[in-house]
């Protein structure tokens, strides 16, 4: 296969790339992972360390957070892609049978697709023609269902990045909890998961194509409100003497 001319070329890459736009929307799950990780970890330790000093309760409490919530997270992820392959499988398998009995109806089909947008109906038929004699599996497919066979996600690999972005963002609330001191644990851990989530914020935004100052406020004010509410639940538990 040739590279495409560069009139449809920008700095070297494809106009329109497929497999770009797969890996981008990897990356955006990605950070959306860690995003989650980041926030319902941290907002656990803190609401605990708003009860208590103690480091037991808070190790406890982080630990639980960040491995259920890893779980939690590759379990819905896998759950979900199994869900959607399976859909797009059986698609593809009617889309087999289809062309292998119905041949000739096939093309008419595959040619009606592009002639409704906008192609003469002589050259809507010779392109349909052409892109069945060099994959007409492949042609049906994007033309009728826009997928592709190889792009069938594996639930098992989304469930794993699903959890280990959750992981990577759950560490850093996790271990400011932990391991620093009492004295400065809670406001220390607010500015770490802060700046965390400013990064990821923007980072989110960049990888959409849009501009990060109002996805990146989103992210931290939700963040702002989520530890303010836990750590403020945690001290009255607490001061009121149901947590010992």
């Amino acid at each position: 296969m040739t590279d495409p001319p560069e009139a449809v070329q920008h700095g070297g890459e494809p106009h329109d790339s497929t497999d770009t736009a797969h890996r981008l929307n990897w990356l955006r799950a990605g950070v959306l992972g860690a995003n989650d990780g980041i926030v319902s970890t941290a907002a656990v330790v803190v609401g605990v360390a708003g009860a208590t000093t103690a480091v037991g309760p808070i190790l406890t409490a982080g630990a639980a957070a960040l491995v259920g919530g890893a779980i939690s997270m590759a379990l819905g992820e896998y759950v979900s892609v199994s869900s959607s392959a399976d859909s797009q499988r059986a698609l593809i398998a009617k889309e087999k049978r289809e062309l292998a009995e119905m041949p000739e109806a096939e093309l008419e089909e595959l040619a009606y697709i592009y002639e409704s947008k906008g192609i003469s109906p002589a050259t809507a038929r010779q392109v349909a023609l052409e892109l069945t004699a060099h994959d007409a599996l492949a042609a049906h497919l994007e033309a009728e269902l826009h997928i592709a066979e190889a792009e069938v996600a594996s639930p098992w690999n989304a469930a794993f990045a699903s959890a280990a972005a959750f992981t990577a963002g759950a560490v850093l609330p996790f271990l400011t909890a932990v391991l620093l001191p009492a004295a400065v644990r809670v406001p220390v851990t607010f500015a770490a998961v802060l700046i965390a989530l400013a990064l990821t914020g923007a980072a989110g935004a960049l990888l959409g194509g849009a501009k990060p100052l109002r996805p990146t406020l989103r992210v931290v004010t939700g963040g702002v409100l989520a530890l303010g509410v836990t750590f403020a639940i945690g001290s009255w538990l607490g001061s009121s003497g149901v947590v010992g």
